[in-house]
């Protein structure tokens, strides 16, 4: 098999990789990747240059991709989904102990969540604050 083959077959599953995850960090190698791919055949026989010019256009892209979404966020009517989060209700899956995460359903996502209460499997709760990927509950005292 041909190496712009065997590159562009790796973009390509990286590609796919990425769409199911959805996090952004598969798609510049995957970009790196099919750039290999096209550089291997203009120049088939520079194995090395391959793998160079693939590792430069993924780490430019990463380097560059950084302040880009930093100015994103900070643009006016910008709104994270996950700041929606914030005082909505949903229940425990998994026990939370104090100082231990545990799991929540809040609508249709599962998310990794702490307390500074014991909480229950099925006890309902109520997110009152979103950290990277941990979200702060506390049990919901309210009446549906």
């Amino acid at each position: 098999m041909e190496l712009w083959a065997i590159w562009l077959v790796i973009g390509i599953a990286l590609f796919v990789i990425e769409m199911l995850t959805l996090t952004f960090y598969l798609l510049w190698f995957g970009i790196g990747a099919i750039t290999a791919a096209l550089v291997a055949l203009i120049v088939p026989d520079l194995y090395l240059l391959q793998v160079l010019v693939g590792c430069i256009v993924a780490l430019v892209l990463t380097f560059f991709t950084k302040p880009l979404t930093k100015f994103m966020r900070q643009s006016k009517g910008y709104s994270d989904v996950i700041d929606e989060l914030v005082g909505k209700q949903g229940f425990v899956i998994e026990e939370i102990d104090v100082g231990k995460n545990g799991v929540v359903k809040v609508g249709n996502e599962t998310w990794s969540a702490s307390s500074d209460q014991l909480l229950r499997k099925d006890e309902m709760i109520i997110v009152i604050h979103r950290g990277t990927t941990v979200l702060e509950v506390q049990k919901w005292e309210g009446v549906s």
